[in-house]
């Protein structure tokens, strides 16, 4: 293996998740301990901070307020939504990004995100290799969907999973308190996939779980939605609780939640979805004149960091650690991914995909864990998810709130 020295530089990107800055913590704290990495620059809101040239000097940070990254929710550095165009159509940016390296000599590149942002971490490495530049450029995974090819789960997304099932629980109780009828939908993340719908079920293994749950693997079908709901009312005196994927769609392949309204999108055309619990919960009182609440969890199921998961905090930080060994070792083009050693006695590996494959698959619940009727998954779910929910989490506070990092973010002078 040919010796390389240079800068490393990280970026985040995408949607935040609890443990995205374990990961960062994971690569600021292995790079800075490897003597083939000069220097250790963080990018300010990803790739248009590099574009911009706005990098923080994360040698000159407190290594104690690196470890507290560990458990600091968001993306401490900034994230962004920032499509690149395929270099054959406009090079431009590309041009600028290779500026920009050259200049700070970055020979280690790190980019932590989901599908979209390992597209960018793609077209970034295949760029440099076009143009002879040697940069080891490797992939941190994230994203509470959980839909990222090759790997067994995405850091972030037992946390959520987690926070899910325990605000389920929570709401579960509260809404069983009076002799009055009540049903809530709740309405969790999760466009194409349903992996952090299906959580929800993890609360039912306690009791204070949900009657229906929905995800976008399957068609939803509004009239059959209406007659579970109306056999469950009947069951329980007007009493339910049900889960719904944002994303669910009807057989023609749009959102519910564009029913009766025009749904934005965000730069690579994804749908801006939520409020489909809401357009439900209205259904629902409509035809059966029962009180109705529409819980949306929105950005608390992805930054709750006081529920993480121990597992996923550790698992989330060896990513980036292991991000960087393998960058160091000669491995370039790759994203991290955990491998499921057995189910029975949890324990993983820490092995590379393609970055490609990374990019372009998207990952969604197996059909055969969603029930025949469609509402509701089996146990295969809960033996999947279960093992990463678990451990103790020592969560450091001050003055009985969460002591959350705190950085200098020393901006390199261009």
């Amino acid at each position: 293996m040919k010796e390389l020295k240079g800068a490393c530089l990280f970026g985040q990107s995408g949607g935040p998740t609890s443990v995205i800055n374990a990961s960062a913590a994971g690569v600021f704290l292995e790079a800075l301990n490897q003597k083939n990495i000069t220097r250790v620059y963080g990018a300010v809101h990803g790739i248009r901070g590099i574009l911009h040239e706005e990098l923080i000097d994360i040698n000159q940070e407190d290594p104690k307020e690196l470890e507290y990254l560990k458990n600091t929710p968001s993306s401490a550095l900034g994230s962004v939504r920032y499509k690149l165009k395929d270099a054959s159509v406009d090079d431009t940016d590309y041009k600028r990004l290779l500026e920009v390296f050259k200049k700070y000599d970055v020979r280690y590149f790190f980019y932590n995100g989901g599908n979209d942002s390992m597209d960018t971490c793609n077209k970034i490495s295949k760029y440099l290799q076009q143009a002879n530049y040697e940069c080891r450029v490797i992939g941190v995974p994230k994203t509470i969907d959980n839909d990222l090819f090759g790997t067994d789960h995405c850091p972030g997304f037992a946390s959520a999973a987690k926070y899910v099932a325990t605000s389920t629980m929570e709401v579960y109780l509260d809404s069983h308190v009076y002799d009055t009828g009540l049903i809530v939908v709740i309405e969790v993340m999760g466009r194409h996939a349903g992996w952090l719908t299906a959580a929800a079920s993890l609360a039912n293994l306690k009791g204070c779980g949900a009657d229906l749950i929905y995800l976008p693997e399957v068609d939803f079908d509004l009239d059959k939605f209406m007659a579970d709901v109306k056999a469950v009312a009947a069951k329980t005196n007007n009493k339910a609780i049900i889960v719904v994927s944002e994303g669910i769609h009807d057989k023609d392949g749009k959102f519910i939640a564009e029913y009766g309204k025009d749904v934005a999108h965000d730069s690579f055309g994804h749908a801006q979805l939520g409020g489909v619990g809401l357009f439900l919960a209205g259904k629902i009182n409509a035809e059966l004149g029962v009180k109705v609440r529409a819980i949306e969890l929105s950005l608390l199921q992805r930054c709750a960091a006081h529920c993480g998961s121990a597992r996923d905090i550790e698992e989330a930080f060896n990513a980036g650690k292991m991000a960087v060994k393998y960058a160091i070792s000669g491995e370039t083009d790759k994203m991290v991914i955990f491998e499921r050693k057995n189910q029975k006695d949890y324990e993983i590996e820490y092995k590379l995909v393609d970055l490609l494959y990374a990019a372009n698959t998207e990952k969604k619940v197996p059909l055969e864990w969603i029930n025949k009727e469609h509402n509701g998954v089996n146990e295969k779910f809960a033996e999947y998810a279960l093992p990463l929910i678990q451990g103790e989490l020592k969560f450091p506070l001050e003055d009985g709130l969460p002591r959350f990092a705190h950085l200098k973010k020393v901006m390199v002078q261009k």
